[in-house]
């Protein structure tokens, strides 16, 4: 691992262990001497893992939309920034640029980013290890869901085995530094 794609929030939420734990991934990719590649904005859980990674001494790169940079939400302190059209452009860069993947606690963009990344992944369009931090029980209903989802045969368990969970960022790391992409990621019978 060393570009990890991390999706998070544009917000902190409620309870302060999310930016606690963005801040403790950050660090600890820091330490390591990953970069961190990110939506560059400099609000929510997005600033916050900007701001300890450049903190810890780490590096991080932003690509973000011409229009969320006009809006100056773009953080204006990361290693580098890219500055795309749009959100496909975004998304697509975002992926090439990485070699792993981390989802934080976030909302509708961080849910679809996450989705995408796994989809690809099932249709063997990538093998790169996709990372879920489970800070505090936040994505306890989703993995639930995603078991329910294998019960009632709409996704393979190799398939759902994709998508590597902790609720600690150095546990999270090690999963995904053993990952090893399942030999048949068939998505049909």
């Amino acid at each position: 691992m060393k570009d990890v794609l991390v999706f998070c929030a544009a917000n902190k939420g409620f309870n302060p262990e999310y930016a606690k734990s963005a801040a403790e991934m950050a660090e600890a990719l820091a330490r390591r001497g990953i970069n961190i590649i990110t939506g560059a904005g400099s609000v929510g859980l997005m600033g916050v893992v900007a701001d300890a990674t450049l903190a810890a001494g780490g590096t991080i790169t932003g690509v973000i939309p011409t229009f969320l940079d006009k809006l100056e939400v773009g953080h204006k302190g990361l290693t580098k920034n890219i500055v795309v059209e749009n959100m496909h452009e975004r998304k697509a860069l975002m992926h090439e640029l990485c070699d792993s993947i981390i989802a934080l606690p976030g909302g509708y963009g961080t849910l679809d980013e996450l989705f995408e990344t796994l989809t690809w992944a099932q249709l063997d369009q990538h093998r790169k290890p996709v990372g879920l931090l489970n800070v505090n029980g936040f994505y306890d209903h989703l993995i639930l869901f995603l078991d329910h989802i294998v019960a009632e045969g709409m996704l393979k368990q190799d398939n759902r085995n994709l998508l590597i969970i902790s609720d600690d960022c150095e546990d999270l790391i090690t999963q995904m530094l053993a990952f090893e992409p399942s030999a048949s990621a068939k998505w049909i019978n």
